[in-house]
């Protein structure tokens, strides 16, 4: 039962926003009594916690999913459309994944988290980064996804060019910076030399 409760709550979350979200309304959208739901979650912020690592748990599936056989520029053009798709269709869930918290080493959203960043970390890999930049990469990544799709999903970009034509752009100057700054091969000169 706490996974129909989880994912009645993650179905509102998307339907009125996670910050609107509550025990009332779930209770309401399963047809019983707040109180029934104690029995299945702990309250408000378990619930917003479970949501965050079904969420992240959807996420790296759909990441992942969408760069299998890809590299380069194929894989991380997959992976953010995968991402940006995601939350355009879950914007509540994407929103339990970033008020989340992990409580501890054991925790179920350590791993769901890093099973989403697993398929970015993957795609960084194929743009044989020197080992000391792809913590770097990786946040870059993130930081850059995410600000343009929770501003597109919030309606933040008001100038009339498309937003998929700016999101192609970004996705290729993305590609462009990862492979500048790639390790440089056997035989071929080091730029920063």
């Amino acid at each position: 039962m706490p996974a129909v409760v989880t994912e009645a709550g993650a179905a509102l979350a998307d339907e009125v926003g996670f910050a609107q979200l509550s025990m009332g309304l779930v209770a309401e959208r399963l047809g019983v009594k707040t109180p029934s739901l104690y029995k299945h979650v702990g309250g408000q912020a378990d619930l917003a916690h479970r949501i965050a690592v079904l969420a992240s748990d959807e996420l790296g599936d759909a990441m992942g999913d969408a760069i299998q056989g890809r590299a380069g520029g194929e894989a991380l053009a997959a992976a953010a459309q995968a991402l940006r798709t995601y939350v355009k269709e879950h914007p509540g869930r994407y929103a339990a994944i970033n008020s989340a918290r992990p409580t501890g080493p054991d925790d179920p959203f350590v791993a769901a988290s890093r099973r989403a960043l697993s398929a970015l970390s993957a795609v960084l890999r194929g743009y044989d980064l020197p080992p000391e930049q792809e913590v770097h990469a990786l946040r870059m990544l993130r930081s850059v996804l995410h600000g343009f799709v929770t501003l597109e999903v919030s309606t933040g970009f008001r100038y009339d060019t498309a937003v998929d034509e700016s999101f192609s752009w970004l996705v290729g100057f993305l590609d462009h910076g990862l492979r500048a700054t790639a390790a440089p091969t056997d035989g071929e000169p080091d730029p920063a030399a």
